[in-house]
């Protein structure tokens, strides 16, 4: 039965025994890894997860700036908490704020040459923190299927057009 007949007729497909195994590993697991890799940047680099995310895209970005809306589009979090996260990268003299060119009602985020620092500093701990936590557990061959298997999902889940009711486009 396909997703839209089943919608129709109100027939649940329940998950399999095995099914529902799969998920409560994963869940687990992402729980305990988003959990680890948090704990290791709250303590080495006084940030959470997050703010290391916001760090990296902006160093990516061309001349280490990127419009808030697309900053929050690209790590998936509403504008709010974007706005918050910035604000307390602000006040660490990470990231600033500037108005956008183009758009005279949008704003930049910047990363400064103390942020790209900062990054620069918690980066390799980071790495490792990762490498440990994932990479090194798994065969070559399981890093090749997990990776497929990830990015079958997020083809999957990406949203179609700009108007998708995501809470990072609103």
């Amino acid at each position: 039965m396909t997703t839209a007949s089943t919608a129709s007729t109100g027939a649940t497909r329940w998950l399999t025994d095995d099914e529902q195994r799969v998920w409560r590993a994963y869940l687990h697991a992402t729980t305990l890894l988003e959990d680890h890799l948090d704990r290791q940047l709250q303590r080495d680099a006084g940030m959470p997860h997050i703010y290391y995310g916001l760090l990296v895209q902006l160093s990516q970005a061309p001349r280490r700036r990127m419009r808030m809306t697309e900053l929050a589009r690209n790590v998936k979090i509403t504008r709010s908490r974007l706005s918050h996260a910035i604000a307390r990268l602000e006040k660490n003299g990470w990231v600033r704020r500037e108005e956008c060119p183009s758009d005279k009602r949008g704003q930049n985020a910047v990363l400064t040459d103390e942020g790209y620092a900062m990054l620069g500093r918690s980066a390799p701990g980071h790495v490792d923190a990762v490498r440990q936590a994932l990479f090194d557990r798994l065969t070559p061959e399981q890093v090749h299927s997990l990776g497929d298997i990830m990015r079958v999902l997020a083809a999957g889940l990406e949203p179609e057009g700009t108007d998708a009711d995501l809470p990072w486009l609103r």
